[in-house]
């Protein structure tokens, strides 16, 4: 049953002593949407989110969208996207990789979750075009996802959910698989929180330098960290530590080709560069190492990063020539310019002979076509290892343009097992008496390997919000 609620008054200063019904574990999308969930059920919630105030929103500020079934158009999406066409495009990025039931969940979710979240503050816009294509698939937040992140705390502190920023959880109290406590963290003092369910939302570990490394050796100090540096791993350790079964390859992820310049961490979205599947990528020694055109770039975007990681220095350069500007979006790096392919291979300090023999050794292989970057055409190479499958047009126009790659990660795959009810799985696989977990944390059950644009963000809200439910059903007895 709904209890009713009372919201906090916003100066009411937090009490870290108070008995909580249900305690969240990070600021991002899920587990707004599991605080926001279970404050609805009445619940009593707090949120620690580990970032101050300003970065609030983990990962999710940096998001444009989240990936929807539909059976015909809808609000801002375009014709239809069902249930069977979702899950085989998810199948094909992971190979297979993935739990048919729990994913399914998540994809039937998403046909109804944004009633929910506009009445939260969430409003949309029409896709963006160039090498997306995501008009039909995609929901794309008016503001980005700051925009959704502010909306969602808005109405999370009109509902009276307690929120403590700068606030690191260093460890959790779980004993036979019922959680205790939560010792935290703030402002140079330690408490110990507790509360009759916690859910763990907190992401992955994609911020800890020393834990990628663990996984991909010294190649990791060339990664960059496209999202927030606020996600250490720090809860996900501490579950498994406690006994929680673990779930997904440590080396897994969603890494992205990103602009080498970018920063070490924070750089989000901007930095993505789009133009890949309208030219040619080449490592340090200008040589081609994968096919460019294989599939619209949503659903292939988050490999570039895993195949840039395992070149030569990590470091790749994506260059086009006149004909593909203003056909994508241009990242917030500008491209570096030269007259000739010679020219541009002195600028990126590549061996000019070897990428001059490159490009005219692709521009031979090049057949005739007719060139549509909104559809899977018939441009492609022939004789020509690795091929070029769509979009092969000679790189032949003055001037050119190169972009500079590195992996940008974004979140780790390593995560909890989950159930149906986002319980996590302890390792004996029995469920958790009263411990749930979302987002990032759980991805792994879902994306084994692999991503579809949009789909990060279906995962966090659906699983959030099972998560908030659950737990608040659960307190309820």
């Amino acid at each position: 049953m709904t209890r009713p609620f009372s919201p906090r008054p916003l100066t009411t200063p937090l009490d870290f002593t108070r008995f909580y019904d249900v305690l969240v574990l990070g600021g991002g999308n899920a587990a707004l949407c599991a605080a926001l969930t279970a404050r609805h059920l009445g619940a009593s919630v707090l949120l620690l989110e580990s970032a101050p105030a300003h970065f609030r929103g983990g990962n999710s500020r940096h998001t444009r969208n989240l990936r929807c079934m539909h059976d015909a158009p809808a609000d801002v999406l375009t014709e239809a996207y069902g249930e069977e066409e979702y899950w085989q495009d998810l199948l094909k990025v992971t190979g297979g990789t993935t739990d048919e039931r729990l994913a399914r969940l998540a994809i039937r979710h998403t046909a109804t979750c944004r009633d929910w979240m506009k009445a939260h503050g969430v409003r949309f816009q029409p896709s963006l075009g160039g090498t997306l294509h995501l008009s039909r698939t995609n929901a794309f937040f008016l503001g980005g996802g700051k925009a959704l992140v502010n909306a969602y705390y808005s109405a999370a502190e009109a509902l009276g959910v307690d929120i403590a920023y700068d606030t690191e959880v260093q460890d959790l109290d779980i004993r036979d698989g019922h959680f205790v406590s939560a010792s935290i963290a703030r402002e140079g003092r330690t408490f110990d929180v507790r509360a009759k369910a916690v859910v763990a939302a907190a992401g992955g570990f994609e911020a800890n330098i020393a834990w990628l490394k663990e996984a991909w050796g010294p190649a990791a100090d060339n990664f960059l960290i496209r999202g927030t540096p606020y996600n250490t791993g720090r809860v996900l350790r501490a579950l498994i530590d406690r006994h929680v079964k673990p779930v997904g390859d440590v080396k897994q992820c969603h890494a992205v080709a990103i602009d080498a310049r970018a920063p070490k961490f924070d750089g989000g979205i901007v930095t993505r560069v789009d133009c890949v599947s309208l030219g040619i990528v080449v490592n340090r020694l200008a040589e081609r190492f994968y096919d460019e055109g294989e599939d619209f770039w949503p659903k292939r975007y988050a490999i570039w990063g895993r195949l840039v990681a395992a070149q030569p220095d990590q470091i790749a350069f994506a260059i086009i020539d006149a004909k593909p500007m203003g056909k994508f979006i241009p990242p917030v790096f500008p491209p570096i310019r030269a007259a000739s392919i010679g020219e541009l291979a002195t600028a990126l300090e590549l061996d000019r002979l070897a990428l001059e023999s490159t490009v005219a050794t692709f521009n031979g292989a090049v057949r005739p076509g007719t060139f549509d970057h909104t559809i899977l055409d018939d441009c492609a190479t022939a004789g020509l290892t690795p091929a070029k499958t769509h979009w092969a047009r000679a790189l032949d126009t003055p001037p050119y343009f190169a972009y500079p790659l590195r992996p940008g990660i974004t979140f780790t795959y390593l995560g909890v097992a989950v159930n149906e009810h986002a319980r996590v799985i302890m390792q004996d696989d029995r469920p958790a008496a009263n411990i749930f977990a979302a987002g990032e944390i759980m991805t792994g059950n879902i994306l084994g390997k692999g991503y579809l644009a949009g789909i990060g963000m279906s995962i966090g809200t659906a699983f959030g919000r099972i998560a908030g439910e659950e737990a608040a059903r659960h307190v309820a007895g």
